[in-house]
């Protein structure tokens, strides 16, 4: 598939073409239809921008007026209005949802507003893990549903992403303000920010009828097809909301000036990410490896950031030390361009280049300056090599796991497959090291040495339902 990419852009500085080269390469790379972009440094938007088109079938392209549907970003608002509530007094963060919902099943009853805002609960979810559909066409059976079934895990085990928590934060906020939560979000954030596009939007994505919405897209079976979302309405603190780019940098300049909140101290605690039972943090990966209030965390020594994303397709990250913030809006779900904003930082930040080896460690930095100059088929024999000459050479096979996922993102899979042969050969018997390994053999077409691969990490955890899964489907032909 060729796209054009027509280019509409404002920047107030002279980094205006390289901005736009880059994101014009990341959307050929992804197959992105259309893009909305917006940075602010130092408390202003330096640069807006509209790329390709908002609507493929008619060639409409994107523009000012242009609304994204921003998914899961909603659970951002819905952080920021439960926090709003806990200024007012109405609630603690630190309050078992019990104090102010009733009817609920004992194992809900202790969870805590934190825990729900943060996807540690353990309470069950309202939608199916694999179809992300919710578990019955009917909401009220699927609310029925879940409110019968046990309890995942004991509250504050583990991070795991969950829908049934915004549900019941909607139910909060409900009680509390005494009006909706799409009300009280619009009344609290929208109206009060001037974000008169995302107002008229309202809440319920793809089913309402929306001025100047962008056309959803995705990729099955290598082709490209129109996608349609919805989330009823009780479900609509956890992705309901559509915007442009330009309103969400308004959004968040009145944030972090503090004009949605009144003390600095909320915007910390809005923004902390939640700890779990054993010390630790948990997110979706390597990269976004905590959660916060409704934002997901991208917690490290360097260049922090809050990191909300919605539906593979946007994202905002938002890097309170260096007094910068990225919106990107695509209408592509799977165009991820979650994996590409910290690279476009670096225009701005010249140590957040990946070239430089920016988020690895130092030994795993050692590794990849070497790789580039020799080639990532040489990964083992330069390992070898560096841990015979350094003493403080090592290497954690997570981080080599998330490195090899972020070259697949980058669609250098060639060099992914040597990164994780690498952390089989490190990691002999670790069984996700196998799992990461079938899965790069799949996406080259080497349908042999995936389920090889596969079938070696079911021997090393015969729990591992993805390779069981996926073992299943490569042998079918699916």
């Amino acid at each position: 598939m060729v796209l054009l990419i027509l280019c509409c852009s404002y920047t107030v500085f002279g980094q205006g073409d390289s901005i736009d080269v880059f994101i014009q390469s990341q959307m050929q790379s992804r197959k992105i239809p259309g893009l909305q972009l917006a940075i602010v440094r130092h408390g202003n938007i330096v640069k807006l921008g509209n790329y390709g088109l908002a609507n493929l079938q008619d060639s409409i392209p994107v523009s000012d007026k242009s609304v994204f549907t921003i998914n899961s970003i909603t659970k951002a608002f819905t952080g920021v209005a439960v926090v709003q509530l806990m200024e007012a007094g109405k609630l603690k963060l630190d309050a078992p949802v019990s104090e102010y919902l009733t009817d609920l099943p004992q194992a809900w009853r202790q969870v805590t507003v934190q825990q729900l805002l943060s996807h540690i609960s353990g309470i069950p979810d309202i939608d199916d893990e694999e179809e992300t559909v919710m578990i019955a066409d009917d909401p009220e059976i699927a609310w029925n549903m879940v409110l019968k079934m046990p309890n995942d895990f004991k509250a504050g085990e583990k991070f795991s992403y969950n829908q049934t928590n915004y549900l019941l934060l909607g139910k909060i906020i409900d009680k509390l303000s005494g009006i909706s939560f799409q009300e009280f979000i619009t009344k609290e954030q929208l109206e009060r920010v001037g974000m008169p596009k995302t107002v008229q939007s309202g809440f319920g994505a793809t089913k309402a009828i929306v001025a100047n919405a962008a056309c959803s897209y995705q990729f099955r079976k290598g082709k490209l097809q129109n996608m349609f979302f919805y989330e009823p309405p009780f479900l609509q603190t956890a992705a309901g909301m559509s915007s442009t780019a330009k309103e969400m940098a308004d959004w968040i300049i009145a944030l972090q000036h503090l004009q949605l909140l009144k003390q600095p101290s909320s915007l910390a605690a809005l923004w902390k990410p939640a700890v779990l039972n054993n010390g630790e943090i948990g997110g979706f990966s390597s990269l976004l490896n905590g959660y916060a209030a409704g934002w997901p965390v991208i917690k490290r020594a360097e260049h922090p950031a809050l990191a909300p994303v919605g539906g593979g397709r946007s994202a905002l990250f938002v890097y309170p030390n260096d007094d910068l913030s990225i919106v990107v809006l695509t209408n592509l779900s799977g165009g991820t361009p979650d994996v590409f904003i910290d690279e476009l930082a670096g225009l701005f930040i010249p140590d957040m280049k990946e070239a430089n080896g920016f988020g690895l460690s130092a030994s795993l930095k050692l590794v990849k300056m070497r790789l580039d100059k020799v080639g990532y088929k040489k990964a083992i024999d330069e390992v070898k090599i560096l841990t015979k000459t350094n003493k403080a050479f090592t290497l954690n096979e997570k981080e080599i796991n998330g490195w090899g996922y972020k070259l697949m993102s980058q669609k250098r899979l060639q060099d992914a497959l040597e990164v994780f042969k690498l952390n089989t050969y490190l990691y002999p018997t670790s069984s996700n090291a196998f799992d990461s390994l079938g899965e790069i053999y799949a996406e080259l077409g080497n349908m042999e040495q995936a389920v090889k691969h596969y079938e070696q990490s079911l021997k090393f955890d015969p729990k591992n339902k993805n390779a069981d899964t996926q073992i299943k489907k490569l042998r079918s032909g699916k």
